[in-house]
């Protein structure tokens, strides 16, 4: 089961893919990542991670970032 606590990544000179490996890995045990991350390339591939599993994906900064899972939509029957 994933924790609460956003997990935090240091990627700071990693060139691609690894930033985005180090998100998909960290994601596997947490609902929130945040990760720095100086590639150029690294937010597209974040980006495009989340969007491909769900998960959201917000830049808090030049080189800083979060993705989080989404809160299970509820439906009405």
């Amino acid at each position: 089961m994933p924790t609460s606590e956003a997990t935090h990544i240091d990627a700071r000179g990693m060139k691609c893919p690894w930033p985005a490996l180090r998100v998909a890995r960290a994601m596997r045990s947490a609902n929130a990542v945040t990760i720095e991350a100086d590639d150029p390339i690294a937010p597209a591939e974040m980006e495009a991670l989340a969007r491909q599993q769900g998960w959201t994906f917000t830049a808090r900064g030049t080189h800083v970032f979060a993705i989080c899972r989404r809160p299970l939509e509820r439906f009405s029957i």
